[in-house]
């Protein structure tokens, strides 16, 4: 009895190379756009956030406006926090602010990058850094792992 040699089926319907190939672009096109939209949905809810830095800010300098200006502070009686407290408040509110936006400008950065399949590099390295985001940035910057390391996605990066 003869055999027949082994044929690969690579589809449900058993579709010839090209079928998937085409097949495989297409679903490669989707999850780079679908990564691309959610790049910038988490950099506007990045930069939105960022702002509560500026609020943490603005309570720091009330706090050092505060204490600088007690009737405590002024008499020399008593001992309030010293001013400094709320200074440091202040920095850190801003060191808040300026990373969060940074991350956000990034995020767009990159949600530009996968519309154009350029940089695959430089967009590991924000998904790596955006897993630090719990939940969101963790489950984006996976399926970020997951698109960018097809080999199919990666001959379309330049």
């Amino acid at each position: 009895m003869r055999r027949e040699p082994a044929v690969w089926y690579c589809g449900a319907k058993g579709g010839d190379m090209s079928d998937d190939l085409a097949r495989q672009t297409v679903i490669d096109d989707e999850h780079l756009k679908l990564l691309s939209i959610f790049y910038m949905v988490s950099a506007g809810l990045t930069g939105l956030f960022s702002f509560f830095g500026i609020f943490y800010a603005a309570m720091g300098g009330f706090i050092g406006y505060a204490v600088i200006h007690s009737p405590q502070v002024q008499t020399g009686t008593g001992g309030p926090p010293p001013e400094f407290l709320g200074w440091i408040f202040a920095v850190i509110g801003c060191a808040i602010f300026v990373f969060g936006m940074a991350m956000a400008i990034l995020k767009f950065y990159v949600a530009r990058c996968l519309k154009r399949r350029t940089s695959r590099t430089f967009c590991l390295v924000i998904a790596a850094i955006s897993c630090l985001e719990f939940p969101y940035g963790t489950a984006l910057g996976v399926f970020t792992f997951i698109v960018l390391g097809r080999p199919s996605v990666t001959q379309t990066f330049r």
